[in-house]
């Protein structure tokens, strides 16, 4: 029993009242039942455990024997197929293969990949890798794949993401994907890519021509003999912005109103192969230099604008 002197003080709240101490009777005893703890079977989840490592160990291949396959254009997967035969009567557990996914043109051994999300296609079909897979299947044998993360061939057109970084720079998909200094001490290559690919001083090969603006599918390329070098989407109103001071108005036209040809911007002649005319020509450049910017900085890399 408590007294007046040792009561305790309640503080009770609602949502409809104010706070307010209250002092217990001295003839009031509080009890307080322990909260309700929830009994675990720690028996039961240490058996599941246990049967799903079980599981896993059970279903783990460990390589006894491997053999090591070059694979390249000269060896392909049809080839490592029909040597299955022989590799398992020597009791050859797994085949231990060379990376198998896109390389550089022409490379012999496969460790420059260029595209790690297909698979090369001068080793065969994804049905002629599927066909040695069941064969390795059948046979209960194993593949070990060579891959080297940190290792990639760049400056070729099958990279699709290493181009893509030299288009948009920072601003790129893929940027985050390599090792790139887009900070480094020359403020002249800020948010820039160093690439050593001239066989001279940029000003000798530029005097020499060597260097060249093409046009190929919708988008300007820089060659330089075999290498081509796509153009930053933002640099093209470089190159269309004088085009498109050369072009007549939109009201501008030949003799006795005959269209201007795009090409020559001269009258189009009766039966000359139809191409856009010359007004026609400049309102579309004028639209696509509209366009061109509104796209965001090769520096932007917040998703929402590049997007």
């Amino acid at each position: 029993m408590t007294t007046h002197q040792d009561a305790k003080q309640l503080d009770t709240t609602s949502p409809d009242t104010t706070s307010q101490d209250t002092t217990l009777p001295d003839t009031t005893t509080v009890a307080v039942a322990p909260a309700a703890v929830p009994t675990i079977d720690t028996t039961t989840a240490e058996n599941a455990i246990r049967e799903a490592i079980d599981h896993l160990v059970a279903e783990q291949h460990i390589p006894s024997a491997t053999y090591r396959l070059q694979f390249n254009a000269g060896f392909t997967f049809q080839d490592a197929n029909r040597l299955l035969s022989y590799l398992d009567n020597l009791g050859i557990s797994d085949l231990y293969a060379s990376p198998i996914f896109t390389p550089r043109q022409g490379s012999s051994h496969g460790y420059d990949v260029a595209d790690p999300t297909r698979l090369s296609p001068d080793l065969g079909s994804e049905a002629d890798f599927d066909a040695l897979a069941k064969a390795l299947q059948k046979r209960n044998m194993g593949l070990l794949l060579d891959v080297v993360p940190n290792h990639m061939g760049v400056n070729d057109a099958r990279n699709g993401w290493w181009l893509d970084v030299l288009e948009n720079g920072p601003s790129s998909e893929y940027a985050t994907y390599f090792d790139i200094q887009w900070h480094p001490l020359k403020a002249e290559l800020e948010n820039k890519v160093l690439l050593p690919i001239l066989g001279n001083q940029y000003g000798v090969v530029l005097e020499a021509g060597e260097l060249k603006v093409t046009y190929q599918s919708g988008s300007f390329y820089l060659n330089y003999y075999d290498t081509t070098l796509p153009l930053a989407p933002r640099s093209y109103r470089l190159i269309l912005q004088p085009v498109v001071e050369q072009l007549p108005a939109p009201e501008a036209t030949g003799p006795a109103n005959t269209p201007l040809t795009a090409v020559t911007g001269k009258p189009q002649q009766a039966g000359e192969a139809s191409t856009p005319t010359t007004p026609t020509a400049r309102m579309e450049l004028e639209s696509i230099l509209t366009a061109l910017n509104y796209l965001p900085l090769a520096t932007e890399t917040e998703p929402q604008r590049m997007a």
